[in-house]
């Protein structure tokens, strides 16, 4: 069995942090500088990676190549499951003359861009990643804004940017779960952390993507939605978690802000007129429609909702899960051992493939599509011809979500992960602000909270005891943190480049355009996890 080994340079952190970080240096130079396609930069840097992982780490190339393929299959599912599925679904509603139908029943409700923005990317948005998860919100909006007029560039960016305040919470409280699993601390007391650190952001979410939008201007015109449309998501936030638990804080509180926002928008209209850069759809006035045609048009998002709540319901989740087959990684699965302060005493690294063929969110959203195609009349032919389409038009997205798992899992089972983790914790003092980072840098490196909390959540409580620090805070900074760094992860990249049909080399545009915002709002959330910390040391 092969040991990792933390400080493979010299036994130097500084040195060994250094290396680790190579891969990461890579992936950042060529989306954010030279402006690469980012299937080119995932791949550059999973081989950089592999030359970390086995000349560095000194890591059996066998377990290097399995750690590849394990990452990779996890990209594809239940990732780019989900992501294939979210596309058929738009592109059905698109091809069949639905989608104008949409755009009109939204438009009815508010033309103003931003308003639009407010109610599909964050609230609507927050739904979906209440209930599914995993890329899905993402997938969804960004597509619907897009078909909605929104340039391609900006209907991504929005809706990256907007995923932030649900994360935490997402697929059913899937992240805190898993960190209650990990860390054996309270599930309650890690939700209501949690909430008390996602709150106070969510409250400024709104106003912040109006901003991004468009500066002062643009958020004076509607500054009353978007005070409605973050505090009743972050009231019923902060209460749900707190008093309910982490499973339906997202959906309760997108639901709030929903209602809300429309409530808002039957008495009350901007006063000034603002278009938005790049918008496509000119002076738009919506058509009208019967409300039996209306309804029919909506049916295949309809039909998302119900399949994605049953999906995650705690009562059907179980049921389906009877048949997820577990694997074994063959060559990799506890043929690596992992060692303090990671964990308290040796212990075989897992590697446990979950082929939930059945109860994974993209089977949800593939049965919506199938389940649409007959609601709206198309032919089993022209459905399988858009199903083939689809997966042309994705194939260097899946790719790219491939590679860039395949490089998480691969710096994790190296050890090179937890090298990065340990330069954190070696900020003494200042690790409150810094746990907050470090949850940040999971989700960068891993696409997903639930994978963040897996591989830095013991960790937290291990520095957070040695320093003194309530280990439930620091922990749930580990998640709350985390959030800031799912809109410059490749993986949501590549997931917002597909639903928009954006051109690849507007990739490092992109990354650019949310490093930015990633990076203030993950310290800002550092700034609140240090409070919180040292009030109640």
């Amino acid at each position: 069995m092969w040991q990792h080994d933390y400080l493979p340079v010299a036994d130097s952190l500084p040195l060994s942090a250094g290396a680790a970080a190579l891969p990461i240096f890579v992936l950042l130079l060529l989306v954010g500088v030279l402006r690469k396609p980012a299937w080119i930069a995932a791949l550059a840097g999973l081989a950089t990676a592999s030359v970390v992982a086995i000349g560095i780490y000194a890591m059996p190339v066998s377990l290097a190549v399995n750690s590849i393929a394990y990452g990779a299959a996890f990209g594809l599912l239940p990732i780019g499951w989900i992501v294939y599925w979210a596309i058929v679904l738009y592109r059905l509603t698109v091809e069949t003359g639905q989608f104008a139908i949409i755009k009109d029943s939204i438009g009815g409700l508010t033309p103003d861009r931003r308003l639009q923005a407010m109610l599909i990317a964050f609230a609507f948005g927050a739904f979906i990643e209440g209930a599914a998860g995993f890329g899905t919100p993402v997938a969804v909006a960004a597509a619907m804004l897009a078909g909605l007029g929104f340039s391609p560039f900006y209907a991504a960016g929005i809706c990256l940017l907007a995923n932030t305040a649900p994360v935490a919470f997402g697929s059913i409280g899937t992240p805190i779960i898993t960190l209650a699993g990990v860390t054996g601390l309270p599930e309650a007391e890690l939700s209501a952390w949690t909430g008390r650190l996602c709150a106070p952001i969510s409250v400024l979410i709104p106003a912040y993507l109006m901003l991004v939008m468009g500066g002062r201007r643009a958020l004076r015109g509607v500054w009353p939605a978007a005070v409605v449309c973050g505090l009743s998501f972050a009231i019923l936030q902060l209460f749900v978690s707190n008093h309910l638990g982490p499973q339906l804080t997202d959906i309760i509180a997108a639901l709030a802000a929903i209602a809300g926002l429309i409530l808002l928008f039957r008495r009350w209209r901007p006063s000034d007129d603002w278009c938005m850069a790049g918008d496509t759809a000119g002076a738009f006035t919506p058509a009208r429609h019967g409300r039996g045609e209306t309804l029919r048009a909506w049916s295949p998002y309809a039909l998302l909702v119900l399949f994605v709540l049953v999906w995650g319901s705690p009562w059907t989740k179980p049921l389906l899960d009877t048949v997820t087959i577990p694997i074994p990684w063959p060559g990799l699965h506890h043929q690596i051992e992992r060692i303090g302060p990671v964990v308290a005493q040796p212990t075989p690294y897992a590697a446990i493939f979950s082929f939930s063929w059945l109860s994974a969110s993209g089977t949800a959203c593939a049965l919506a599509t199938l389940l649409s195609a007959v609601v709206l009349r198309v032919s089993p032919r022209r459905y399988l011809r858009l199903l083939a389409t689809v997966a042309r038009q994705l194939f260097f997205s899946l790719l790219t979500i491939a590679s860039v798992l395949a490089l998480a899992y691969l710096m994790n089972y190296s050890g090179a992960t937890v090298t990065l983790g340990l330069a954190f914790a070696a900020t003494g003092a200042l690790f409150p602000f810094f746990s907050a980072l470090l949850g940040w840098l999971g989700v960068f490196l891993t696409g997903s909270d639930t994978s963040a909390n897996a591989l830095f959540g013991n960790l937290q409580v291990v520095t957070a005891t040695r320093l003194g620090f309530d280990p439930a805070i620091l922990a749930a900074a580990n998640s709350a943190g985390g959030v800031m760094g799912k809109m410059i992860s490749l993986q949501s990249i590549a997931v917002a480049v597909a639903a928009t049909g954006m051109s690849r080399s507007e990739e490092g545009r992109l990354v650019r355009f949310t490093l930015e915002h990633s990076v203030f709002l993950a310290m800002l959330l550092g700034v609140l996890a240090a409070v919180y910390a040292y009030l109640a040391r």
